[in-house]
């Protein structure tokens, strides 16, 4: 009977994505007595809100197997996973995700924003960092509009904002002072903004890069631990083109890519409910399928979005079980799950060996 329950686990489809999404090391009891079943299970990834929905599918599916009562017991560990060689971790950061568009206007920093916040709302300690120097909007889309502070004239404090932990260098320079810094710069400060700020256990770090593939993009891959990355785009040409670049840099630098966002999918008029394509139809799938990528989710063209975001109360905040809400929620657990299945980095296990000459 304990293989047969284990074979139904190991065989459960995640409701919301074409994958499996319990494995040997979840199942950390199962205790077979002569009247009910005892089962422990602890997933890698955070979903408080799908707890319920997550129950009914295992108990109901090993109880028509066994015909006995089924107790579970479901917990969290959300571990670190692989990252580039030779790039160190950095304290206090579990996983690092790197939101990116090939062009600016596709609502890159928006996706960030409600994703962390997303992550969040299903249980998990997130943080955001805004790397966009040149034109940074966390400040404004978070509703911060304090300094952060220092204990030891050292490092910096994280800016807390709706239970996530933010950091931007837009908390330091005035709102209208342009950032006419050269390239060399700005890679400077992105360090600095992400190794001298005192991250606490973060579970996740989501970093909202500037649009394009220059010199910031090139600094995360050579220097920062990053996990995966997320490449938002429109569903028009233009944007899908800069897209692929997008997809096509991230597999050079071997950082894994985890799916794509479309933003502006459709528009659908609030006066007669009329549905149009703006921006064109389908783009994003047809790159998720010439690239083999995930299209992890699309999001309307919604004047709700903005307006959110311009009060400083992103859309899950402000209404987490509205349709938009629920569209950034599905995308931040299907995110988690593609992490959760990428390998575990053992690497803080291992002694550093140092070699000295005589």
């Amino acid at each position: 009977m304990e293989n047969k329950i284990t074979e139904f686990l190991l065989q459960v489809d995640h409701p919301e994505i074409n994958q499996k999404f319990i494995t040997k090391k979840n199942i950390k009891l199962l205790d077979i007595k002569e009247n009910e079943i005892n089962l422990s299970i602890e997933l890698n990834f955070p979903y408080k809100s799908q707890t319920n929905l997550y129950e009914k599918i295992v108990k109901d599916g090993i109880e028509k197997i066994t015909n006995l009562k089924t107790n579970i017991k479901w917990s969290t560990k959300i571990l670190t996973r692989q990252v580039q060689k030779s790039v160190n971790s950095i304290k206090g950061i579990k996983n690092i995700v790197a939101i990116a568009s090939g062009k600016g206007g596709v609502g890159k920093s928006s996706t960030a924003a409600n994703l962390a916040l997303a992550l969040s709302y299903e249980g998990a300690n997130v943080g955001i960092l805004d790397a966009d120097i040149y034109g940074p909007s966390q400040p404004k889309m978070l509703g911060i509009s304090k300094k952060p502070n220092s204990k030891d004239g050292k490092s910096m404090e994280p800016i807390i904002a709706h239970d996530i932990q933010a950091m931007s260098i837009g908390f330091l320079v005035d709102q209208e002072t342009p950032m006419v810094w050269r390239g060399p710069m700005v890679t400077s400060t992105l360090e600095q903004l992400l190794k001298e700020t005192n991250w606490t256990d973060l579970d996740y770090l989501i970093i909202d890069l500037p649009p394009g593939t220059g010199d910031i993009q090139l600094t995360l891959a050579q220097k920062i631990p990053v996990t995966g990355s997320i490449i938002v785009t429109t569903p028009q040409d233009i944007a899908l083109l800069d897209a692929r670049r997008g997809l096509k840099m991230f597999e050079k630098v071997n950082i894994p890519i985890l799916g794509i966002v479309e933003n502006m999918s459709t528009h659908i008029c609030s006066k007669c409910g009329h549905e149009e394509f703006i921006f064109g139809k389908d783009g994003a799938a047809k790159i998720c399928q010439d690239y083999n990528a995930e299209l992890l989710g699309s999001l309307p063209l919604d004047i709700k979005i903005r307006e959110h975001l311009d009060a400083g109360i992103p859309s899950i905040i402000n209404n987490p079980e509205s349709e938009i809400s629920l569209i950034y929620r599905s995308i931040a657990r299907k995110t988690a799950l593609k992490i959760a299945n990428l390998a575990e980095d053992h690497s803080s296990k291992f002694p550093n060996i140092v070699i000295q000459q005589s």
